[in-house]
């Protein structure tokens, strides 16, 4: 694990116009705040994503909530600025791969991200959202990735991410025709993990947080980074580098006296989050 740059006091007081942020014990709680755009990304606001998740890997945090101000989690880029700023070709592919460079950022920061989501979580935004390591929706919330309609192509890393939670064959059919999806058909097709009522859905993100916060440190680095590099490896590699992962992290000081615990029967049993 990177040495520890940061304390969360240090991550809490860190200025930005588009993020709130707060400490729940070691948990850092990061509030999308552009609710009168509907927390629509634009350029300085991936900035600020970046800048955020850059500053968490090595810190002292254990796990983040990514939540939302108003009644959306994200619609997705900011389609107003893109209009009005008449990028060329280039100009756009280097706004993608920022956004790709950003969300990286998120899904390899080495602790554990959890997203509370609610209202839209569109385009740019489900491609935030799948980002994250766990999704947990309220009742609002919808999935869709409406590029189709809007003449435009995915650039924020959907067919990558989102392919690979869906299938090709639904992110195309949601592509094409505009398909939205919501409530349990959600969790069926793996847009979120958890399903719960709407006054509910931070808290219930907090929970699982401060449940991944108690592992340690180098079992979720190894969880939320080791799974999506094994992923991208042949199957002979993918099995070297799983057995090399499980040497390190098997083998840690952690390890030993959780496995003592279990051994002698004082390990705490396990509970639904």
């Amino acid at each position: 694990m990177p040495v520890s740059r940061h304390s969360i006091a240090d991550l809490v007081a860190m200025p930005f116009d588009y993020i709130t942020l707060r400490a729940e014990d070691r948990v850092l709680v990061a509030t999308l705040n552009r609710a009168a755009k509907r927390n629509a990304l634009d350029r300085q606001f991936v900035e600020e994503l970046y800048d955020l998740f850059h500053a968490i890997e090595g810190s002292e945090v254990r796990a983040v909530v990514v939540a939302a101000e108003g009644d959306h989690f994200c619609a997705g880029l900011d389609l107003v600025e893109h209009h009005r700023e008449d990028r060329s070709a280039t100009d756009f592919m280097y706004i993608c791969r920022r956004w790709h460079s950003a969300f990286d950022r998120i899904q390899h920061c080495g602790v554990p991200v959890i997203g509370a989501l609610k209202g839209a979580v569109v385009g740019g935004g489900l491609e935030l959202a799948t980002a994250f390591h766990i999704r947990v929706a309220d009742t609002s919330a919808y999935f869709a990735l409406p590029e189709g309609q809007r003449g435009i192509f995915t650039g924020g890393g959907a067919t990558v991410r989102v392919a690979r939670l869906v299938g090709e064959g639904r992110m195309i059919d949601m592509m094409l025709t505009g398909r939205v999806y919501s409530g349990e058909e959600a969790v069926a097709v793996g847009l979120c993990q958890y399903l719960v009522d709407a006054d509910e859905c931070e808290a219930r993100a907090i929970k699982i947080a401060h449940r991944a916060a108690e592992n340690p440190p180098l079992s979720n680095f190894a969880i939320t980074s080791g799974i999506a590099h094994i992923g991208n490896m042949p199957s002979a590699d993918a099995f070297f580098a799983e057995a090399f992962i499980a040497g390190i992290t098997n083998t840690q000081e952690d390890s030993k006296e959780r496995l003592a615990a279990f051994t002698n029967k004082t390990a705490p049993k396990t509970v639904k989050p």
